[in-house]
């Protein structure tokens, strides 16, 4: 009897763990939001938003344009329509959407038309994909907001996201697995040790492995 009684208590216990962990689970599904952004090479925008607290992961890919599963090859060509972006997934408990485009503007120069650097062509172009009217509406207050720190006027794109396709594995985490060759040592390294300095990106990718 009592062994009984004291297995129908665990079982009823296993239950509510298991309810209150599914309940936690949905609450932290709804805390995460996604944000498309490019801002010239992928490369370079992947790993300053790797090093940012809050957000949870960044896939370099293709987004834009107007070809279906576009490779690198294609969208290099420029006939894809498609820019080079990153699609990040963030904790809105730990950072804010208009944080994300806060960095975005002091992580490439949004004056230049499809052109970063000796970057050139629409692939390079600076964009935000918004995916809903929220993110639109912010994007937009950003974007007037940031004008103000540039004597050009702003180029950039701010358009709804349509479809984003992943680039090729070997892009991803790029930087960080070919930190010593020379396109990550002039361009994307110079890049984070500036903004580090001004404290906008942590040192090392802040992302749970």
């Amino acid at each position: 009897m009592i062994k009984t009684l004291l297995g129908t208590l665990l079982a009823a216990s296993a239950l509510n763990l298991t309810a209150v962990a599914q309940s936690t689970n949905v609450m932290n599904s709804n805390t995460i939001e996604t944000a498309t952004f490019g801002g010239g090479c992928f490369w370079c925008m992947e790993a300053v938003y790797e090093r940012l607290p809050g957000v949870l992961s960044v896939t370099s890919g293709y987004a834009g344009g107007h070809t279906a599963n576009p490779t690198y090859h294609e969208v290099c060509g420029g006939d894809t329509g498609h820019a080079e972006v990153t699609q990040i997934k963030f904790d809105t408990t730990k950072i804010s959407y208009a944080q994300l485009l806060d960095v975005f503007w002091q992580a490439h120069d949004p004056t230049t038309l499809n052109r970063q650097g000796n970057d050139e062509g629409t692939q390079y172009r600076s964009i935000i994909l918004y995916h809903d009217e929220k993110q639109k509406l912010i994007a937009e207050k950003s974007k007037l907001a940031a004008q103000q720190n540039f004597f050009k006027p702003i180029v950039t794109e701010i358009v709804p996201l349509t479809k984003f396709y992943s680039a090729e594995d070997y892009h991803q985490g790029y930087f960080d697995a070919h930190g010593h060759e020379p396109y990550c040592q002039i361009v994307i390294a110079p890049k984070l040790e500036k903004l580090e300095h001004k404290a906008v990106i942590k040192p090392t990718v802040q992302m749970p492995k």
